[in-house]
């Protein structure tokens, strides 16, 4: 069974906020619910300083502890399937925020209301009936959202049967992976010897962010240079 990751070069990011644009656009998230944020930090010591950038999106957890505190409360909104993707069921959502306040990494964004990426008007995805929506861009308020390694990509390449794609074909590939400029985003099944992410993960070092929760995070961050 495939399993998706995500594998991000420190070193590359420049911090054009790329990959936040393109995740604003194709999962027309609520302005203050972003799935995709960029930290920017301030590196070395006067005079020689420099910027460090890190994108922070949702790890999709082998263990979730989103799921644990959704599933202790029985609401049982929050689902990993076969291929490691963590969703929210908006339909189940209640709103109560204990996934929220148990992820380590602050993914979760709870959606007050169901706003518009521009103040003067609808997208024209934006403008769709919720029929005509994949389940997880059906937007309510008062629930919560977060990337989804934009599974509604993700789906089509299962069903087509083209699993080999994803990550490769840009009809199969996340936005955010897709648009970086200097390449410093790679998503593929780990589990593929021959993929991109398991040769990048084999001949370089790379973390996984606050593995001490014990949420076993799918997204892996490169800590040195050089070429994918």
């Amino acid at each position: 069974m495939a399993k998706f990751v995500r594998v991000i070069d420190t070193k590359r990011c420049m911090g054009c906020r790329s990959c936040v644009a393109a995740c604003a656009v194709e999962n027309h998230y609520t302005p203050d619910a972003p799935w995709n944020v960029m930290i920017e930090v301030e590196v070395g010591t006067y005079p020689n300083v420099g910027r460090s950038f890190v994108t922070m999106n949702c790890m999709h957890c082998a263990e979730p502890s989103c799921k644990a505190a959704c599933d202790a409360i029985g609401v049982r909104a929050i689902s990993r399937n076969d291929f490691g993707v963590v969703l929210i069921d908006y339909e189940k959502c209640t709103g109560c925020g204990y996934c929220v306040a148990t992820c380590p990494y602050g993914v979760p964004q709870f959606n007050k209301s169901v706003a518009t990426l521009y103040p003067d008007g609808k997208t024209a995805y934006e403008g769709l009936p919720d029929g005509a929506r994949h389940p997880t861009h059906r937007k309510k308020p008062k629930t919560v959202e977060k990337c989804t390694f934009c599974w509604h990509k993700l789906e089509k390449a299962v069903q087509a049967g083209k699993i080999d794609q994803i990550g490769v074909a840009p009809e199969y590939t996340p936005a955010c992976d897709l648009v970086c400029p200097v390449g410093a985003r790679v998503f593929g099944d780990v589990e593929n010897p021959d993929g991109k992410v398991a040769q990048v993960l084999g001949r370089k070092r790379a973390a996984q962010l606050k593995k001490e929760f014990g949420t076993k995070p799918q997204v892996y961050y490169v800590l040195e240079g050089g070429d994918f």
